[in-house]
Order: structure tokens, then C-alpha cells, then sequence
């Protein structure tokens, strides 16, 4: 079964560079979410710990 790993990888990577290639601007905007929703969770967290401290 440790095959199942790198097979499940493997499928992750072609289908991501396939969606690259076919339909970039929608493979930036996904990043861009991911990116944006990163940063949104960083900032919730930052006020947390303020608010905490205060």
C-alpha cells in the first residue's frame, strides 16, 4: 500500500498542470483565493492574540 501515496500525489500534480494549461486565468484565480483566504486567516488570528493581550 505504499504506492497509493505517491499515485494520489502524482494525480494531484498532472491534474494541477493540466488546469494550468487549459484554463490559466481560472488556475490564478484559484490561487489568488487560496492566497486571499491565507491572508484573511492570519489577520483573524493577529486580532485574536490583540484582543487577548489587551
Amino acid at each position: 500500500m505504499k504506492w497509493v501515496k505517491p499515485l494520489a500525489v502524482g494525480i494531484v500534480v498532472l491534474f494541477a498542470l493540466f488546469f494550468m494549461i487549459s484554463r490559466p486565468e481560472d488556475a490564478a484565480n484559484a490561487v489568488q483565493g487560496a492566497v486571499d483566504a491565507v491572508a484573511t486567516a492570519g489577520a483573524a488570528m493577529g486580532r485574536f492574540f490583540t484582543s487577548l493581550a489587551s
